[in-house]
């Protein structure tokens, strides 16, 4: 039985003080997840002077939620769709190539249900070159993405996907292999 009064993340350190966070929080409010600023050059500045490590030809779409930028890098030419929510309570690291589309998740964080404190589980991220998130999907804590998988739309990746093969379904299973 969960009990919530028995919660208890005291051991989860975000990474930075509460100025930089309350600061990141109405940044990420106004210059990101509301939309009103599609300017890309800006949205990457303000995540580099957060602490992201942004490479070349990012492409950061309207309405994306970032939780802790200084968690996350993001290799060269990588696309970042409408709606993506990366929650990145420890590191998230997207490299080269590769195109994470609308409303898809990158979940770092979980808690454990089968303790009644509910206690936070927290695990980071890979999704490595040429690799693709179908829109809707979920990509699970601790989870690596091979180069060049494909998670298929809606598709919930809670194991390691392999290189070069399609995944669908809940949980995602391999379909297809993808040659390069």
């Amino acid at each position: 039985m969960v009990d919530l009064s028995l919660y208890n993340n005291k051991w989860y350190h975000p990474g930075a003080g509460i100025i930089k966070r309350i600061l990141w929080y109405y940044t990420n409010e106004i210059f990101f997840v509301s939309g009103l600023f599609p300017v890309n050059g800006l949205k990457i500045l303000l995540l580099r002077l957060f602490g992201a490590k942004i490479g070349i030809g990012v492409v950061i779409k309207p309405h994306v939620n970032i939780k802790y930028p200084w968690h996350l890098t993001i290799g060269n030419h990588t696309w970042i769709g409408e709606n993506v929510w990366i929650d990145c309570l420890t590191h998230v690291h997207i490299h080269d190539h590769v195109c994470i589309s609308q409303g898809a998740l990158i979940l770092t964080g979980n808690h454990d249900y089968s303790k009644s404190s509910f206690d936070l589980i927290i695990k980071p991220i890979q999704i490595h070159s040429g690799a693709w998130i179908g829109s809707r999907a979920v990509v699970c804590p601790g989870v690596s993405v091979g180069h060049h998988a494909v998670l298929t739309v809606g598709s919930v990746a809670s194991k390691d996907l392999q290189p070069c093969y399609i995944y669908k379904g809940n949980p995602a299973i391999s379909v297809k292999y993808r040659p390069l």
